[in-house]
């Protein structure tokens, strides 16, 4: 049997860090996790990350104690995960980490941009003893691409199918979309689209905490409480992104609580309940608009991450998008928290294999590439 792969991500919404350890098969690809688990965010640890988000003092040296820190709480997740599956660490192959994105400026600036996930893969190889899998995003970078989203290849490899077009939407912080049409409409089509439509929990997180003390609206009971703004939606919206054609991504560059503070200032006080209730509108109207550019029809919508757990959120995209059969991917197997490590997992396996493991369908590089910088053990 084949040695399993680790997957580890901390997302834009800095809630935690998962991570699973799995097997994945080949020929049809197939992805049995073997052990999953979560750790939450340290306090001190997340609001330096989200302080790192914007210029500030002394950035690197903050950036590159944060990075530590941040390794640190991967190291105690990667011996939870081997505990509970009862191996060693010399069973692992490899593991990927993602890193956290503090900024994300594909094409600014000079025409390449940058990307930059802290972390220090170095210090996890040391630490646990295993290859590790990291700086995923840059080679697409270099190659004139987005970088983002990793995801729609995975999408692809795990939720494809031969006769039905789905769509798989990811709500962490920010929102992705990957349009998987049926085998025969791919053949014959565009190809596999995938790209970032907008804020997911980013916004609602950041205004939940702000005026509840939680860190989240659990099941989006405080926003199923309110009135939606009318006038604040219309604002939320007027923004260029969400009418660009794909390739696009963003993230908290944009997507952040100087935006939506800006965005309030032409208003008059909003009762917070509302804003909650509006800024749950946005997420979802921006991810159903995004059905637009779908290249051919999609009648099932797979949700994961985080927005997967809120049913307020799952209420209104089902409304807003009548025509499709929408739930979460735990209905093809997959827990929806497990969808993305088990990415960063088989986009590990692609590096060492040396596979190429972008699209420019996707991210709009030159061409596909080997995604990732491995450090040995």
């Amino acid at each position: 049997m084949p040695s399993p792969y680790i997957g580890l991500m901390s997302g834009t919404s800095l809630d935690g860090v998962d991570g699973v350890l799995a097997q994945l098969g080949d020929a049809p690809f197939t992805a049995q996790v073997l052990a999953r688990a979560s750790l939450d965010m340290p306090t001190a640890l997340r609001q330096e990350l989200l302080a790192l988000n914007t210029p500030g003092p002394n950035e690197i040296h903050r950036a590159a104690l944060a990075a530590n820190a941040l390794v640190g709480l991967y190291a105690q997740l990667v011996e939870q995960l081997v505990h509970a599956a009862q191996i060693s660490a010399q069973q692992v192959r490899a593991i990927g980490a993602h890193g956290q994105t503090v900024r994300h400026q594909p094409g600014a600036f000079d025409g390449i941009g940058y990307t930059v996930q802290l972390n220090q893969a170095a210090l996890l190889a040391e630490r646990t003893g295993i290859d590790v899998v990291a700086d995923f995003r840059s080679r697409d970078l270099a190659a004139g691409g987005q970088g983002a989203p990793l995801v729609p290849p995975f999408h692809q490899a795990v939720f494809g199918d031969a006769l039905e077009g789905r769509a798989v939407l990811n709500i962490g912080g920010i929102s992705n979309l990957t349009f998987l049409p049926a085998q025969s409409e791919l053949d014959d089509g565009p190809g596999l689209l995938g790209f970032d439509c907008g804020p997911g929990n980013v916004l609602m997180d950041a205004w939940c905490e702000q005026h509840t003390g939680a860190r989240y609206d659990a099941q989006g009971q405080w926003a199923a409480q309110g009135q939606l703004h009318t006038g604040l939606l219309a604002a939320l919206l007027d923004e260029a992104c969400f009418t660009q054609k794909p390739p696009k991504s963003t993230g908290r560059d944009m997507f952040n609580r100087t935006w939506l503070e800006r965005k309030l200032a032409a208003f008059a006080p909003i009762e917070p309940v509302d804003v909650q209730t509006t800024l749950t509108e946005l997420t979802a109207q921006v991810c159903a608009g995004s059905a637009q550019w779908a290249p051919a029809a999609c009648a099932r919508w797979l949700v994961c991450g985080g927005g997967a757990r809120n049913l307020f959120l799952m209420q209104r995209l089902q409304n807003l998008l009548p025509g499709v059969t929408l739930g979460t991917t735990q209905v093809l197997g997959v827990a929806p928290q497990d969808v993305e490590p088990l990415a960063f997992a088989w986009l590990a396996q692609q590096a060492l294999r040396a596979n190429p493991a972008s699209l420019p369908s996707v991210t709009g590089a030159r061409g596909a590439r080997i995604l990732g910088a491995i450090y040995r053990a």
